[in-house]
């Protein structure tokens, strides 16, 4: 099979070489010249355009910053639009607002073309070794069709429903990441402000309640200082205002995201939105005069 992938970039990149192993053929398309280039040393194809690669493609996969780009790439100039096969399929992995997910996929609908919304969790590291977890919406008939490819870049393919759930479902997944770093940032800087070691209160209570995925991934890199992005807080950003936007489409208060994205604003005004988000420890340090230390 074919694919079309569409955006090289920190997960686009790892992605796309997990389906060359795969033994898929590619035909890829980004503004990072370098990265095509890369691709297509192991074997992929380069095309110019998202229509060259609709024309050459009946799966495409775009996995892009945000809204505006998935909707340039289907529907803008030189876009999908132009050349898609009738029952060809976009298959959306971006992180993007789901109103906008079920907007271009009706759009994509009256040309003809199927679309899935795919966002992934996990970051790069998980991008690379193929262990992404995929939240989808669509079709359901679509999900089962393409199950096993997006398990080639995944250790879990989850359906949630219609169109759009897929990304309801990750900035659900981003909201409780936020205020879960958010939350181990705040004890652990009460505790050394309060006289503990913030390294033993980890340890304490990391294996009761409290314990958490999100607090053993980030708690030592918070002790050690170390917040090289795995994911930037500038794309944490991204995803609460998008979250927030979608929030006040529904009418579902969020006031604890907001309180989340004003601690990210602040961290961004201050110079670091490509530092990991762990890097929320760096507020607090600031509000309690610390710095965190094990």
């Amino acid at each position: 099979m074919k694919i079309g992938f569409i955006g090289l970039g920190i997960m686009g990149k790892p992605m796309s070489k997990n389906l060359v192993k795969a033994g898929y053929q590619l035909v890829v398309n980004d503004f990072n010249q370098p990265n095509v280039e890369e691709l297509v040393a192991l074997g992929a194809t380069a095309a110019k355009s998202a229509s060259e690669v609709a024309s050459l493609c009946e799966v495409i996969i775009t996995m892009l910053p945000n809204s505006p780009h998935v909707r340039a790439v289907a529907l803008g100039e030189k876009g999908l639009h132009e050349t898609a096969k009738p029952g060809s399929i976009l298959i959306d992995m971006s992180s993007i607002d789901p109103t906008e997910s079920k907007a271009i996929g009706a759009v994509l609908k009256e040309k003809g073309m199927r679309m899935l919304d795919a966002p992934v969790s996990g970051g790069e590291p998980k991008a690379i070794d193929g262990t992404l977890s995929v939240m989808v919406g669509g079709d359901k008939k679509d999900f089962d069709e393409f199950y096993e490819l997006l398990k080639h870049m995944a250790g879990s393919v989850t359906y949630v429903g219609e169109l759009g759930a897929g990304n309801i479902a990750k900035l659900a997944n981003q909201i409780v990441v936020a205020l879960n770093i958010s939350a181990v940032a705040e004890a652990l800087t009460f505790a050394q402000k309060a006289g503990a070691s913030p390294e033993l209160v980890y340890q304490a209570i990391r294996g009761g309640l409290a314990g958490s995925t999100v607090m053993d991934a980030k708690a030592p890199l918070m002790l050690d200082r170390k917040f090289d992005p795995g994911f930037r807080i500038e794309l944490h950003i991204k995803d609460l205002n998008n979250a927030l936007n979608a929030g006040h489409s529904a009418e579902a208060p969020l006031p604890l995201t907001a309180q989340a994205m004003e601690i990210l604003q602040v961290l961004k005004a201050d110079g670091c939105q490509r530092d990991d988000h762990g890097a929320i420890v760096k507020y607090y340090e600031k509000l309690s005069n610390i710095t965190l230390k094990r």
